[in-house]
């Protein structure tokens, strides 16, 4: 017979921890299955299969599908936004350097795990839960934009440029990655990086 005290040594882990294991696990699975092959392969069964897990660990975690999909697209959106922060302050100070940092972190952010960049950019479109999501998200990359590539204080110019740069950047973005938009990655790095230069100027007007 084993003993308590083995058993627990045998486990190795706290309750806690094998519960985040398991979510961590579910989250993977959700972020391989939606970065791969869409969110319409994203269901209870698929995610259970492909984390090896019962839906008994699902719903310990997730109330349903939609569920994991946004906490699948929140973990995404955040790593982006990181990058695009972590970037620009590493060059504070010169506007140029800023623009060209944070367009050189977001594309390797997208390129670097192709799945982040189909789950961040191309998946809303296609499912109304990560679209709706999506919108609601857009204000806080448009609100990086301007703290990055404007000048400090809020103008209704400023606002409405950086809004419009999330939507050119993102359509530039998904055109590129699905090769409609035959350029080399440093060609769309450059005009991006152009873009956002002359959106600065249309923020200080």
């Amino acid at each position: 017979m084993v003993s308590s005290t083995a058993a627990r040594s045998w486990a190795g882990t706290t309750l806690a921890d094998r519960r985040a294991e398991r979510r961590r696990r579910l989250l993977e699975a959700g972020l391989d299955l939606l970065g791969t092959q869409g969110a319409a392969a994203v269901t209870v069964r698929s995610v259970c299969r492909e984390a090896k897990l019962t839906d008994r660990y699902f719903y310990e975690n997730f109330e349903d599908r939609a569920e994991l999909l946004l906490a699948v697209f929140d973990g995404v959106a955040g790593e982006a936004a990181t990058a695009l922060v972590t970037a620009a302050e590493s060059r504070h100070g010169d506007l140029g350097a800023m623009a060209n940092a944070a367009v050189e972190a977001f594309i390797s952010f997208l390129t670097d795990d192709p799945r982040k960049g189909r789950v961040l950019l191309v998946e809303p479109l296609t499912d109304l839960t990560l679209g709706t999501r999506g919108v609601a998200i857009a204000p806080m990359f448009a609100q990086l934009i301007q703290a990055q590539v404007g000048k400090p204080g809020s103008s209704v110019d400023a606002s409405l440029t950086a809004t419009a740069m999330v939507g050119a950047l993102a359509n530039l973005f998904i055109r590129w990655m699905d090769g409609s938009q035959d350029v080399t990655r440093e060609h769309l790095a450059d005009y991006c990086v152009r873009l956002l230069l002359n959106a600065s100027a249309l923020m200080e007007e």
